[in-house]
């Protein structure tokens, strides 16, 4: 193994540190909750997490807050993401690949346009609503 520069430990140190100012909640209003019990992670849920942490610093966000959670309860439908963004409903979408997780952030955070045909949960508060 190669031995690390000064240099090469700064630039680790830089890419470290912004993976986890996304996991700082200061000054974010969005949310990302990727499901990362078990069944998630078997499902490809690190995956899906690290596909949404690259969209969300290749779009530049740096009001959007990504954490993990245990099991959803909707292991059927694994890997799940939950959504949270001001003035829009929380969402949970469901068989979140990298392709989704991309769709998410540009579409939904960016976008503030739902993806339907992947929503698993919506609040019953926008049922009443809409209904």
């Amino acid at each position: 193994m190669a031995k690390l520069t000064l240099d090469d430990l700064r630039k680790m140190r830089g890419e470290k540190q912004k993976a986890m100012d996304m996991r700082d909640s200061s000054n974010k209003d969005v949310q990302v909750i990727v499901g990362m019990g078990t069944c998630g992670i078997a499902a490809g849920a690190k995956e899906t997490f690290t596909a949404l942490m690259d969209a969300i610093t290749e779009k530049g966000l740096t009001n959007v807050l990504i954490r993990q959670t245990g099991c959803m309860g909707l292991c059927h439908s694994e890997p799940t993401v939950e959504v949270v963004v001001p003035g829009m409903p929380a969402v949970i979408y469901g068989n979140v690949d990298a392709a989704t997780a991309k769709a998410v952030v540009e579409k939904h955070i960016v976008g503030h346009e739902l993806i339907d045909e992947k929503i698993l949960d919506r609040p019953s508060i926008d049922i009443i609503k809409n209904g």
